[in-house]
């Protein structure tokens, strides 16, 4: 099979297009056809060995990262954390899917998306695919999606709170507007002039061009403040915040949160009916991998940038 292969650290030419062998499922795995999987700032963080936490917080987090990932490359070579697909295989002891079956899962810190197949435990972050969505619009819920549910989840949000979510038209941003919504808070979105159109269509009360308006110093204050992206120091996010109110980093509060089937089951079921759905700014083909990075990179993408693996859609 085909995959993209990370033998060492730095820019987006260290990924190269190999052949490697196939995988085989064991007795609880499915093995997946990918259709699509995704880029995201957290695969290019990888990928570069760049945590972008900050000066301080990167000398401790970077030994940490070559002891956990690897020290001179990634020990697993093929990136990529979340996917959607069909399965083609099953072990033995597989109950819970069948052959042919659609789903969209996370592979977490096992990787492995950025191929054509992979095996995961019958067990592992993986649903069926809602059913109104193609698999390019489903592979960005199985991670992004999680993460912003999970993150909004640890802020306890209540119905009629307020909550400010700088990076707002990014892949975390633009599913934590339309959650924050659902879960009945009033969101203010931070984007820049481009994307605010954007950001409104999903569901945010107010938006402000972080290019016009300093939102640190806002006319009101707000009961949960999260930073989407991770760029802005905390100091000048809890500006924003009431003295009872809780901040959050995607970078840093993400940590220990447990990503469960569970809770994807919970994200189909809105897509299903039609309250949550996924942003593509760019398609790439596995094939363009590293024009994939190169944009990610830059820091400006809309949403999600999905790479199609088969023409499955």
């Amino acid at each position: 099979m085909k995959a993209i292969i990370c033998t060492k650290y730095g820019s987006p030419d260290v990924l190269q297009l190999k052949d490697v062998e196939k995988p085989t499922p064991s007795n609880n795995e499915v093995l997946i056809k990918i259709v699509a999987t995704t880029v995201h700032i957290g695969d290019t963080k990888i990928r570069s060995f760049k945590p972008g936490m900050g000066f301080m917080l990167d000398l401790i987090v970077k030994p940490i990262m070559r002891i956990m990932i690897g020290f001179r490359g990634p020990r697993k070579k093929i990136l990529g954390m979340e996917l959607s697909g069909e399965i083609e295989a099953v072990g033995k002891d597989v109950k819970l899917f069948k052959v042919g079956e659609q789903i969209f899962a996370s592979t977490e810190m096992r990787f492995g998306s950025y191929a054509e197949y992979i095996c995961l435990p019958e067990d592992g972050v993986l649903a069926l695919k809602p059913n109104n969505i193609s698999h390019d619009e489903a592979a960005p819920i199985s991670n992004g999606g999680l993460t912003a549910l999970l993150l909004l989840r640890k802020a306890n949000i209540q119905k009629a709170q307020k909550i400010l979510i700088v990076g707002a038209s990014g892949s975390v941003g633009t599913f934590s507007v339309q959650l924050a919504k659902h879960f009945g808070a009033e969101v203010t979105g931070i984007c820049s002039t481009v994307n605010l159109d954007m950001v409104k269509s999903l569901g945010a009360d107010k938006v402000v061009d972080y290019t016009q308006e300093d939102f640190s110093q806002p006319p009101e204050t707000y009961d949960v403040v999260f930073d989407a992206v991770g760029k802005v120091s905390p100091s000048r996010a809890k500006k924003a915040l009431k003295k009872t109110g809780v901040y959050l980093n995607v970078l840093t509060s993400s940590n220990g949160l447990k990503l469960k089937s569970k809770d994807l089951l919970f994200l189909k079921e809105l897509v299903e009916a039609g309250k949550l759905k996924s942003v593509i700014d760019r398609r790439y083909p596995l094939e363009q991998m590293v024009e994939a990075h190169r944009y990610v990179d830059k820091g400006h993408k809309k949403g999600n940038v999905v790479i199609t693996v088969a023409d499955k859609n």
